[in-house]
């Protein structure tokens, strides 16, 4: 079978494009089974997204919320915010992910009255279960949208049509008086976050501590621990050794070097602990990683 990876930049920005600049609008329709190690893993993206979940259960972690999107539930995961998928078990979850400018030109009145308004929500999702009315007609509208894009070309009008009948629910539905300060402290938290993955990411080689990783967003290591464990539900140390593995992983499969050198190239000072803490990620030693790699 297949495995599918998520590609992101430094600061887990998604890097595939979304649509084209004349239509920023892309159409997935995933099994989340399918990815490494059953998850797309954390990403962001300016975009916005839909998720529909046609068979399993989705398990989608935003922040320190983990929620269960069942068969038939979907949901709706706002611009700019970290969120991540998984399954147990084979898990079909078609999303939709496009620019709010596929809605209506930035600054214009529509953008200004309808769009920006649930963009700045401190709300950074919103589950559809079709139980709810309201939900249940953003659901029945999406899977419109869904089965459109089966249908091949010429589906781009009644795509956006229908776009906008979701969002007229959404603005309608949603608590537009929650915006701006929440939303504003949940940016520069993600900021922060960013600015500490990013240090990790230009020094995991080095021998690098908790109050490094702080001091790189003029933190405490208190603050440091409660932003990476609100923003991606573990801790900076953690982080910096999924980080060391998932390089230590490429080279396993990319060169020949040994497991010792490679262990040392990427910031563990000892190859016992290395393999130890390879194991336990990926349920395998890094020899048996590179042959099934390699096959």
């Amino acid at each position: 079978m297949d495995t599918y990876k998520i590609n992101t930049d430094e600061t887990l920005r998604e890097t595939i494009k979304h649509g084209s600049s004349s239509y920023p609008f892309a159409y997935y329709p995933d099994d989340i089974w399918q990815y490494d190690f059953h998850r797309i893993d954390w990403h962001w993206h300016h975009e916005l997204e839909f998720l529909f979940v046609v068979e399993g259960t989705a398990h989608c972690l935003i922040g320190t919320d983990k929620m269960e999107v069942h068969k038939g539930c979907g949901m709706f995961v706002n611009s700019g915010v970290l969120h991540r998928f998984e399954a147990k078990n084979s898990t079909f979850a078609p999303n939709i992910v496009f620019a709010p400018t596929l809605l209506a030109p930035e600054n214009s009145l529509v953008y200004d009255k309808y769009i920006k308004p649930v963009i700045d929500l401190s709300v950074p999702y919103q589950m559809l279960n079709p139980d709810i009315t309201w939900q249940n007609n953003v659901l029945q509208i999406l899977s419109q949208i869904l089965i459109l894009q089966e249908t091949g070309e010429k589906n781009e009008l009644c795509t956006i049509s229908l776009l906008l009948q979701i969002w007229d629910i959404l603005s309608k539905q949603l608590d537009l008086a929650s915006r701006s300060p929440n939303s504003y402290r949940l940016n520069h938290r993600q900021a922060r976050l960013q600015t500490m993955m990013q240090y990790i990411h230009d020094h995991y080689m080095e021998d690098i501590t908790l109050e490094m990783i702080a001091a790189s967003a003029s933190i405490s290591k208190s603050g440091a621990l409660h932003i990476f464990q609100s923003g991606i539900q573990i801790s900076p140390v953690a982080y910096l050794i999924q980080y060391r593995l998932a390089q230590a992983a490429e080279q396993l499969y990319t060169t020949k070097k040994s497991i010792s050198s490679i262990a040392e190239e990427v910031g563990f000072t000892s190859s016992g602990y290395f393999c130890r803490k390879f194991r336990q990620h990926y349920q395998m030693s890094p020899n048996e990683y590179r042959q099934a790699k390699s096959q």
